[in-house]
């Protein structure tokens, strides 16, 4: 590691710990809050220099598989914590939220400074066409509980145990597709400057505290979003997302930046697929170990804005380019999304 890398490790450390401390001795909730961000924003880029490290060794698609996993971690304890405290609602929200802000925003955001930057970049075509595929099969299963539910059918009242089926479905899909994913890429990245056991270390502590972080962050959240008289399907659809994706945010970004599509685009949509696929049905049946149960049964307007977001992000990612005018669509497209979500469902 460079003199700046351990430098960088060295204040997400103090920052994590002044995150700590303030969440711990109850400061401010404004304080509590940017300490927090400021930690989990340097630890994503933490992450991102490790993740890039590790491409070096086994290719960007397995490498973004591994650094989508460890950058939903955040999610994941979330996601506990919140069907622990009986916040069904909130976690739906940010599920389906994660799936739409890397699908739409953060990609948007990838392909609006990299085709800035360096023009139309092309990325493995068929890859592209398979992660189009997927992301609007799980959108359609995610949502399949919802419509049956909004539209009265005969499975209306059956909402559990079809939300179970579909949770099989999607793991069994994750399970099959994975091997794809993990096959190598197209694109040529350089040596990598350190030991896999330096990678191993940087990437897993920096997930972890960025885990640990994250859950402070949502704490002090919670005052901010009443304050601003902001609803809780908000606060999980945007905020709690955002704010667990801060890997793939920084992550995905800087790799388009630096003409590397095909390693940004395997980052930004695995994150998203692995969501949808297998944390979100993990959950369902996790919760059967909670006192309030988990079930794909949204809000109408989340499953519609799921469903349409796969649907364009598909549109734009099937061809195996990207413009910079593409990722304008899909960031207006996400601005419309969130604000329609406000003032609650």
């Amino acid at each position: 590691m460079s003199r700046r890398e351990w430098g960088l490790a060295g204040l997400g450390a103090l920052l994590v710990l002044a995150a700590g401390l303030a969440h711990y001795l109850h400061a401010n909730s404004v304080v509590a809050f940017l300490v927090a961000a400021a930690a989990i924003a340097l630890l994503a880029h933490l992450v991102g220099i490790a993740t890039e490290q590790l491409g070096g060794r086994v290719g960007p698609s397995a490498a973004g598989v591994v650094q989508s996993g460890l950058g939903n971690l955040p999610e994941l304890f979330i996601a506990l914590f919140a069907l622990h405290a009986g916040l069904v609602g909130v976690v739906q929200a940010a599920l389906v939220g994660s799936v739409i802000a890397n699908g739409v925003l953060v990609l948007g955001l990838a392909f609006l400074v990299g085709g800035l930057r360096n023009g139309v970049q092309r990325f493995d075509s068929p890859r592209a066409r398979l992660i189009a595929t997927l992301t609007v099969l799980a959108a359609a299963i995610l949502s399949m509980p919802t419509l049956a539910h909004a539209f009265h059918t005969p499975a209306a009242p059956h909402g559990r145990t079809l939300s179970y089926v579909c949770a099989g479905v999607l793991i069994v899909l994750f399970l099959v597709t994975l091997p794809g994913f993990l096959e190598g890429g197209a694109e040529e990245l350089g040596a990598p400057r350190w030991s896999l056991t330096t990678t191993v270390v940087v990437l897993a502590a920096s997930a972890t505290a960025a885990a640990v972080t994250s859950d402070w962050f949502v704490s002090a959240l919670k005052p901010a979003t009443e304050a601003l008289h902001m609803s809780q399907a908000f606060a999980g659809l945007v905020i709690v997302a955002i704010a667990g994706n801060a890997v793939e945010n920084v992550v995905g970004v800087t790799l388009a930046a630096r003409n590397r599509p095909d390693f940004a685009i395997s980052v930004i949509v695995n994150s998203a697929l692995q969501v949808a696929l297998l944390l979100t049905p993990v959950l369902v049946f996790a919760s059967l170990f909670f006192a309030t149960s988990l079930t794909l049964v949204f809000p109408t307007l989340l499953a519609i804005a799921l469903l349409l977001s796969a649907a364009v992000t598909a549109l734009v990612v099937y061809d195996g380019e990207s413009r910079w005018e593409e990722g304008a669509i899909l960031i207006g497209l996400y601005v419309v999304i969130a604000a329609s979500f406000w003032w609650g469902v």
